[in-house]
């Protein structure tokens, strides 16, 4: 079938303006279980519409505005123009006015991506992002996730891959570019808040399983305690965090710790079912409110607490429903212990077009059990707590060596990893001192390095290498260590 030009557009905007209506219909009378699953889907015949059908989408009067610049542009510029071009380009122009960085076109492609990100595994680096102030902007690195293992933290801001600037992309075409074949390698440079100058970082992209729920055991003060940290919120979550829950519960233990952090989030039905093992009948787990302000609570069925102490651990890794799950154990009396989180109090859903693209967007705010809307300010922990210095150390290029009498705020991050691998090198200041040249020495001797008390590209890999395999080890988790320290007290 040939359409004219304006029934195009004019198609294209009565499905979105359908799409709203019938996705914020279906939202409006859905049960607690039902908030942000499924999206509503259009029909096959609304993805066809005859000018009386568009009338009844109430387009707006002046879209023939819109209809004018899409025939000014399609007649008459230099070069050929795709229609799907100019549409898409329209919606995300539309969006881009809302300066919402959570609502977001995503064509065919884009939502396959997304699907994947919570289904069940994906090739990529391994890590959330959003677009904050513009920039793409590490939410926190997946665990286990080359993204992790590479030294990726949140906050962190993507400026280039593989030396093609991601300035002017929109969020999804920025992941295109760091997504890519398992085994295949991208140069990704990073700007690090309080650190002058930018670093690459080469990861090798990896399969990425989407494995959401680890478990461990120890023994604090003779008493058996159980670990269940969550990496992220995606469609087996719950099932996988109720199984491994019953399963310590079954074992004994007599207190737990949930660890969230650099957990960016996921699907709120999914936290909504975790926390309905936790917050009794009598407290909200969740409030939800709409754009006229109209607030709906969200109750479990649960008749009391735990007979068992329980914590939450985060930290500014910690996103949307890692926020959730914190805020409420926060309000019905359990301690969280760790930094402040990320900051997102807001829903999004995803809205379809009709042709396997969607418009993701923002919904509703999310409100704690007490009603507090945490949007931009984080969850603060009742207990903070920092890890050592040499978690936030960042990595080192070194285009020319290190040596004696130098000062310089790299030679400031080495000492930092120095010092937390055990080698003392006398100061933190960045000055190159004889201390800091014999800890030097030390490491390369240990290390098997050429020993000439110099920091080198290889001498600098090799401390950035044994930095990121001890603290992934866990042995130096002072947050951890509080949470559990303190759980029985």
């Amino acid at each position: 079938m040939n359409l004219r030009k304006t029934h195009i557009v004019l198609i294209l905007l009565a499905a979105v303006v359908l799409g709203f209506i019938g996705a914020y219909a279906g939202v409006k009378i859905a049960q607690p279980e039902q908030v942000n699953q499924e999206p509503i889907s259009l029909s096959e015949e609304d993805k066809g519409l005859d000018d009386e059908e568009i009338q009844e989408a109430n387009v707006p009067e002046n879209m023939d505005k819109v209809v004018q610049a899409y025939n000014v542009i399609k007649d008459n510029y230099l070069e050929d123009v795709e229609n799907k071009q100019l549409i898409e380009g329209a919606i995300e122009g539309m969006l881009n006015t809302l300066e919402d960085p959570y609502s977001a076109y995503m064509d065919v492609e884009t939502m396959e991506q997304f699907n994947e990100t919570i289904e069940s595994s994906f090739e990529g680096i391994g890590a959330e992002v959003s677009m904050v102030n513009g920039k793409v902007t590490i939410i926190a690195p997946i665990k286990d996730s080359p993204a992790e293992e590479a030294g990726l933290r949140p906050n962190d801001q993507i400026i280039s891959v593989d030396n093609e600037s991601v300035e002017g992309l929109d969020l999804y075409e920025a992941v295109d570019k760091i997504r890519g074949e398992q085994g295949s390698e991208v140069i990704i440079e990073i700007q690090r808040s309080g650190v002058s100058d930018t670093f690459d970082v080469t990861i090798v992209r990896d399969n990425i399983p989407l494995e959401t729920v680890y478990n461990d055991v120890q023994s604090i003060d003779g008493k058996k305690t159980g670990i269940l940290e969550i990496t992220s919120f995606s469609e087996r979550t719950a099932d996988e965090f109720e199984e491994q829950l019953t399963a310590l519960e079954e074992d004994g233990i007599e207190g737990l710790v949930i660890d969230v952090r650099g957990n960016p989030g996921g699907l709120l039905n999914s936290v909504q079912d975790i926390l309905e093992s936790f917050i009794p009948s009598d407290t909200p787990i969740v409030q939800i409110e709409d754009q006229e302000g109209e607030k709906s609570p969200y109750y479990s069925d649960l008749e009391s607490k735990k007979d068992y102490p329980i914590s939450v651990v985060i930290d500014e890794g910690s996103a949307s429903a890692s926020e959730i799950l914190a805020v409420a154990m926060k309000e019905v009396g359990y301690n969280v212990v760790g930094t402040n989180s990320y900051g997102k109090g807001t829903v999004q859903q995803a809205l379809p077009l009709g042709d396997g693209s969607n418009i993701k967007l923002t919904f509703y705010k999310w409100l704690s059990p007490n009603g507090n809307w945490i949007h931009e300010e984080g969850v603060k922990p009742t207990i903070e707590m920092e890890q050592p210095a040499y978690f936030y150390a960042n990595p080192v290029q070194v285009d020319d060596e290190f040596s004696y009498d130098q000062s310089d705020e790299k030679i400031e991050n080495i000492q930092i990893m120095l010092d937390g691998l055990g080698y003392d090198p006398g100061r933190l200041d960045g000055y190159f001192s004889r201390e800091t040249e014999e800890a030097v020495k030390a490491f390369q001797n240990d290390n098997n390095v050429n020993a000439t008390g110099d920091v080198d590209q290889d001498t600098a890999g090799m401390i950035e290498t044994k930095m990121v395999e001890k603290i992934r080890s866990g042995e130096d988790d002072k947050q951890l260590e509080e949470a559990l320290d303190t759980l029985y007290k």
